[in-house]
């Protein structure tokens, strides 16, 4: 019994500090967000950050207290790059973040700070909705898929295996089909028709990740072919 309740203990502080280190990612990267934003656009009474920001904040800390509950080793793949991530995809995630901090820039630029384009509210709320539909959408494919890393890898050391249920009976690759518009409707959120362009930039990016991701998936994890031929589409049901 004492055992028990001392293995308890020891889950418990272990769980208490995950907690702590994710929080303070997170908080790090809304502050990182927030200065782009606000410095850049030279004012606070800019609506589309604040919305922006606690969209974000709910979707990443709602989605930490989750996996440390129930897969605190999908959280731990999520915060490192093992040595093994394909040379590639580095490349793509360099591209990504730069891509990434450029549409926060031009929206910030336009939007915040010079306001060269004025985007109707109708428009500006269908991006909150689209925001929460995408990210309701990523939360089911990240309960669904235990392996859901943040770098393109086949994880053996975690002894990987094809993912068939959920919305991966409907598309191969559902994470990239949510984050795909997911950028799209942050631009829109923001309020600016030019910040449309570094987000179209990262939704080809994941596109040509996709086709890479899917090819060495078909390559060099077992299983992956044959559940390619049922499940035809990669993204988009009926088109690719």
């Amino acid at each position: 019994m004492f055992t028990t309740k001392s293995n308890q203990v020891n889950h418990d502080k272990s769980s208490l500090k995950q907690w702590a280190a994710r929080l303070v990612q997170v908080l790090a990267l809304a502050v990182i967000m927030d200065s782009i934003l606000f410095l850049l656009a030279g004012r606070l009474d800019w609506r589309g950050p604040w919305i922006l920001i606690f969209l974000y904040l709910v979707l990443l800390l709602g989605f930490v207290r989750w996996a440390i509950r129930n897969e605190p080793e999908l959280l731990e793949e999520r915060s490192r790059m093992a040595s093994n991530v394909k040379g590639w995809d580095k490349i793509i995630l360099g591209l990504y973040t730069i891509a990434l901090i450029g549409l926060l820039i031009v929206a910030a630029l336009d939007a915040g700070r010079f306001r060269w384009t004025k985007m109707p509210v109708a428009l500006q709320v269908f991006g909150v909705l689209g925001f929460i539909s995408c990210a309701i959408w990523l939360l089911w494919v990240t309960r669904t898929n235990a392996y859901l890393s943040r770098f393109v890898r086949i994880q053996a050391d975690r002894d990987q295996q094809v993912i068939t249920t959920g919305p991966y009976r409907y598309v191969r690759h559902p994470m990239y089909a949510s984050m795909i518009p997911f950028f799209l409707c942050v631009a829109l959120i923001l309020g600016s028709w030019w910040a449309l362009v570094p987000g179209a930039a990262l939704a080809t990016l994941l596109v040509i990740r996709t086709a890479l991701e899917d090819r060495m998936l078909r390559e060099e994890l077992p299983g992956y072919k044959e559940y390619a031929r049922r499940v035809r589409y990669r993204l988009l049901p009926g088109v690719w």
